[in-house]
């Protein structure tokens, strides 16, 4: 076993530097030629340098600035490289604080017209053109866990509960998919467990899974490296989702070797050639390509590339026959078999990995399992009840892309997806009983949709209450994607309010009276109604017509630009209306969850080309994750220097 540990990290460690080889190339954006974009680079470069900056320095730079970063904030290199992608952070909060006029302060000296804060906002909107043309980096990244165990599962049959012994991702940017620290032991020892389990102790009856993956014994006289060989093709082809090369095919054969060396029985060697193989850094991460076209700075993905990149985006797991006999020819890049792959991976019920992976990190929900509850409020918060309301929201997700049906629907809906469990909270357990899903159409209007889901309500609650605020928050980012100022410091909490003064009021005149401060006013003013606009839902998700303190509910408020409405069912009407909102951000980030990397620079300009063509198919789900995958950040990469970080070595 010390041999094969060590074994295993030595091939990691010459794999990685093999790696870093063949990615250390020069990297320059391509510059882009369509003449209609130099125009609007002219454009942004002029706006930028007449609006933004005059701006900035009237209203910004006298607190930060160079000489003064108030709150850490300073705009002097954001204002000399605007197109850079680090710059885009700054520019984002900038949008924030201008847009609910927070910035400039009340006290500040000057304060821009409405008209000088419209021109600025423009122009900060045409800074994406100052960036090059550019796919972005290509990330290399550890498969995880969930994708681990379900290819172990497709390559070798194994079950994927193998790897339940390896740590929970860290989230990352909102997403599962973060590059985390390689435990090559731990690989080991589930490389070794599954090897057990389908081939059975070592000099027992050949099982038929040894036999699919290393065919017979070659007999007295043949040629057992080439023997080998042909197995360690097939292996490797089938685990690094792409024909190996031959120097790869070389490492694999000196393993076989080496045990051979060792007198190990022939089967026995190509036991441990294939434990190589499952320890190898081309299979435990997604990566690039080894080699590119020389001289070239941006280059397509290869098609077996693409194989991987949608299957993991779609399925989390390697590609199928189909997708790698594609690629094999060299189909896969071609719009129309592209476009009927995504068809056939969405149908297929592998696809819930798209909600399990990004659905669920969207919407909050992969918090709901480990959430505290007050258990004497709500005895109702079960095992059992946080399942089925994660359920609701995953099978309600796969209807709406399997179905093909609008963005706009995963707002504004009239059904939903019930068991016995769930229907409780939506008081329709007389109708709906019973462990099985079925499809209900709701006559509540109030209901429908995410914004009227339990699980959602109750992952922006608190343990004991609502929380108009969370859920104006949630609301704001999750669903409309507008970027949400973080409160200013020492803000007390709701509940560190003298109590005889507020014993009487309703949660909505508590939080009312809490934010009078000028400092709170202008983003409470924004988020507070629509978290009212939810009180009817209590902390679970259940309808009341009173809150906590035997109060009225009073869900009435009124958006910016005079959007009145009185209950969940008209806000969620207002909210379904800005569907160009709605469907920009949720273009946007499973954009970024397809390329497990944040959006920056040319990227924008991305997503208003998929925005223009989405458009045009009424904002259809399956048109939206088909453009995506066709989208040139997706089909592209970038061709930088990359250097493999140590840890993976270790």
């Amino acid at each position: 076993m010390r041999m094969l540990g060590t074994f295993g990290s030595g091939v990691m460690t010459v794999a990685l530097l093999g790696f870093a080889v063949s990615l250390t190339l020069p990297c320059k954006a391509e510059p882009a030629d369509d003449a209609d974009f130099v125009a609007l680079q002219v454009d942004a470069r002029k706006s930028f340098k007449e609006v933004v900056t005059p701006f900035v320095d009237t209203y910004c730079s006298r607190c930060h600035g160079q000489d003064r970063q108030r709150g850490g904030i300073n705009f002097a290199p954001a204002l000399k490289k605007p197109g850079e992608s680090a710059s885009s952070h700054r520019w984002k909060q900038a949008v924030a604080m201008v847009k609910s006029h927070d910035m400039p302060p009340d006290n500040a000296p000057k304060q821009p017209t409405e008209e000088e804060r419209q021109k600025f906002l423009d122009g900060i909107g045409k800074i994406k053109f100052l960036s090059s043309k550019d796919p972005g980096a290509f990330v290399i990244r550890r498969l995880t866990k969930v994708e681990y165990g379900n290819t172990l599962h497709d390559l070798l049959g194994v079950d994927q509960k193998v790897a339940d012994d390896l740590p929970d991702e860290v989230f990352g940017e909102g997403y599962l998919n973060t590059l985390s620290p390689l435990q090559s032991e731990q690989y080991l020892a589930i490389a070794n467990e599954a090897l057990d389990r389908i081939l059975g102790p070592k000099d027992g009856t050949p099982t038929k899974a040894q036999k699919r993956l290393f065919g017979q014994t070659p007999g007295a006289g043949a040629d057992e490296r080439a023997a080998a060989r042909k197995v360690a093709r097939s292996l490797a082809r089938n685990a690094y989702r792409r024909p190996p090369t031959d120097p790869e095919l070389d490492v694999l054969v000196r393993v076989f070797d080496l045990a051979r060396e060792n007198k190990l029985a022939y089967p026995e060697a190509l036991r441990l050639m294939l434990k190589a193989v499952l320890v190898s850094p081309q299979f435990l991460f997604i990566t690039p390509a080894m080699e590119a076209e020389s001289g070239r700075s941006i280059v397509p993905l290869d098609d077996h590339q693409l194989a991987s990149r949608l299957s993991y985006l779609l399925w989390a797991t390697m590609p199928d026959a189909e997708l790698s006999t594609l690629a094999d020819r060299g189909k896969l890049h071609e719009p129309a078999v592209l476009r009927a792959q995504v068809k056939r991976l969405l149908e297929d019920p592998r696809s819930r990995a798209l909600f399990d992976g990004f659905g669920a990190q969207w919407l909050g929900l992969g918090s709901l399992e480990g959430k505290t509850f007050d258990t004497a409020k709500f005895p109702q918060m079960t095992g059992a009840m946080r399942s089925a309301m994660y359920d609701e929201a995953r099978l309600f997700f796969e209807s709406i892309v399997r179905e093909n049906r609008s963005v706009v629907s995963l707002v504004d809906c009239d059904y939903t997806f019930l068991n016995g469990t769930l229907a409780e909270l939506y008081g329709l357990d007389k109708k709906v009983t019973g462990p099985r899903w079925r499809k209900v159409k709701l006559t509540d209007a109030n209901r429908g949709g995410i914004l009227g889901m339990p699980g959602i309500l109750a992952v922006t609650s608190f343990p004991d209450r609502t929380s108009p605020v969370k859920r104006g928050v949630w609301v704001l980012e999750q669903v409309l994607g507008e970027h949400v100022p973080p409160p200013p410091p020492n803000v007390p909490a709701l509940e560190k309010q003298d109590k005889q003064t507020v014993e009487n009021l309703t949660l909505r005149q508590r939080t009312e009276l809490h934010v009078k401060d000028p400092t709170c006013a202008n983003c409470h003013k924004v988020l507070d109604p629509i978290g009212f606009g939810l009180e009817n839902f209590d902390a679970i998700g259940r309808w009341r017509d009173q809150d906590d303190a035997g109060g009225a509910i009073d869900a009435a408020g009124e958006l910016l630009g005079g959007k009145r409405f009185a209950s969940p069912k008209e806000l969620k009407t207002i909210i379904a209306a800005r569907t160009d909102d709605l469907a920009r951000n949720v273009t946007e980030k499973l954009l970024a969850y397809a390329l497990c990397r944040q959006l920056e620079g040319y990227d924008e300009i991305v997503v208003d080309n998929l925005m223009e063509t989405i458009a045009k198919d009424g904002y259809r789900m399956q048109t939206l994750i088909t453009e995506i995958v066709k989208s040139y950040p997706f089909t592209h990469r970038r061709i930088q220097e990359q250097q493999i970080a140590s840890s993976h070595e270790k």
